[in-house]
């Protein structure tokens, strides 16, 4: 799923913003998109794994109030500026493993005006701990913990052509399992963490959660109404004991047409928050 984003690409280098990563400019890799109603407008490679739906709901349901946001495997920044765009969070980590991309989130940074309250940390996920704190990532500190992991497991789906795309899109079970572990570990008592999955996950993602979570919430999207959820959040506080809530499925289109049903065009126009 993929959002209905104004693109700003250009045909020379020379009329792209300063902003840009000079190796993106010099090989004329990268378009602007605007996001959330032209709030947000973030360069991302044109070809490879580009930001989505998937990525703006995630920003959109962080709860308001947040202090300290951590978003693994951020790719170009999009959930977490999301997130300090509409004024949900004030402080982001933005955590990328890929450096050409890890470019690219923090040119994002600068270019929306996030300088002073996001910073973009080169990291892997597996990282050992004394690699966390070199790069600053503290644990058992953030107020609330987003992640948008790769979506197929070995010998599903096809691989991406491009390396960093199949990177972003192909793990193992064990690997989404690092993904909620690294959540936890980062997470305060009593943070949140809030991942976003395909259904067809959803198992997996909830026995990793229920191992470090509880007061888990899972609210299904789905295409149209009466169609089998595509997509899942997942919500999850740390050392809460509370039992498991599974939200009614909300459709992000109407029966007919190609328009997003009024709650979610008010997300993506900036308008709104993701209320769950």
């Amino acid at each position: 799923m993929r959002p209905h984003v104004r693109s700003h690409e250009t045909s020379h280098p020379g009329a792209m913003s300063l902003d840009q990563p000079v190796r993106f400019v010099k090989h004329q890799t990268v378009t602007r998109d605007a996001f959330l109603g032209g709030r947000l407008t973030l360069s991302q490679p044109r070809t490879g794994f580009r930001a989505g739906l998937d990525s703006v709901l995630l920003g959109a349901a962080v709860r308001a109030g947040t202090s300290r946001l951590l978003d693994l495997g951020a790719g170009v920044g999009t959930a977490g500026l999301v997130a300090l765009a509409l004024g949900l969070a004030e402080q982001a980590d933005l955590v990328e493993r890929d450096p050409p991309t890890l470019d690219l989130a923090r040119a994002n940074i600068e270019a929306n005006g996030f300088a002073r309250s996001a910073n973009a940390l080169g990291l892997d996920i597996a990282a050992k701990a004394a690699e966390r704190r070199a790069a600053g990532l503290a644990d058992n500190a953030y107020d609330v913990v987003i992640a948008n992991p790769p979506f197929f497991g070995a010998g599903q789906g096809t691989l991406a052509p491009e390396a960093s795309r199949a990177a972003a899109r192909h793990m193992g079970l064990s690997e989404l399992d690092l993904w909620v572990r690294r959540a936890a570990g980062s997470a305060r008592a009593g943070g949140t963490a809030i991942f976003v999955y395909p259904a067809h996950g959803l198992a997996t993602l909830l026995g990793a959660f229920e191992q470090r979570f509880g007061a888990i919430v899972i609210l299904p999207l789905s295409p149209r109404p009466g169609e089998v959820a595509s997509r899942i959040l997942v919500r999850g506080i740390k050392g809460s004991r509370a039992p498991l809530t599974l939200l009614a499925s909300r459709a992000m289109h109407g029966t007919e047409g190609h328009g997003f049903a009024p709650d979610f065009d008010a997300i993506f126009r900036g308008a709104a928050v993701l209320d769950w």
